[in-house]
């Protein structure tokens, strides 16, 4: 263990785990073929509230003219471009992160109780929140089904 933190004090953005090794490696793998894995948009909460259903997604550094929405084949669509202003070489850096590039997600959405006409979102603090009005609760139009055991 000692041996191990002298490294780390002398490099310390250089040590890095055996799996993320492996992840890096991998990474430049299908870089190296001309196929680098998408960036995904970050973590999404949904609930509803008051009638209405919430859409609750991270989205550090994004702009709101490169955020785009839809709701297309029932399904709430988010996608849009998270972008570097400036152009760092790989060599530079001890590790990348952070993604780049196009992103895209859908959310299935209960078609029969929204209100298409009345969807809206705000893009504030690396957080965009979609509002989808219901037309009735989602969980009072789930009654409980008894079913009995034999």
């Amino acid at each position: 263990m000692n041996r191990r933190l002298t490294e780390i004090r002398r490099r310390p953005f250089l040590v890095g785990t055996g799996l993320s090794q492996v992840l890096d490696e991998l990474s430049r793998d299908f870089e190296s073929i001309g196929f680098a894995p998408s960036p995904s948009l970050g973590r999404t909460d949904i609930y509803e509230r008051d009638k209405t259903l919430v859409f609750e997604t991270e989205l550090p550094g994004v702009k709101k003219e490169d955020v785009e929405l839809k709701v297309e084949d029932d399904q709430l669509v988010i996608s849009g471009e998270m972008r570097r202003d400036e152009e760092v070489k790989r060599e530079h850096y001890f590790r990348l992160g952070r993604s780049y590039g196009r992103v895209r997600r859908c959310f299935p959405l209960p078609a029969d109780l929204i209100d298409r006409t009345a969807i809206k979102a705000r893009l504030e603090e690396g957080i965009l929140k979609v509002t989808v009005p219901l037309k009735q609760s989602i969980k009072e139009s789930e009654a409980p089904i008894d079913i009995s055991v034999e």
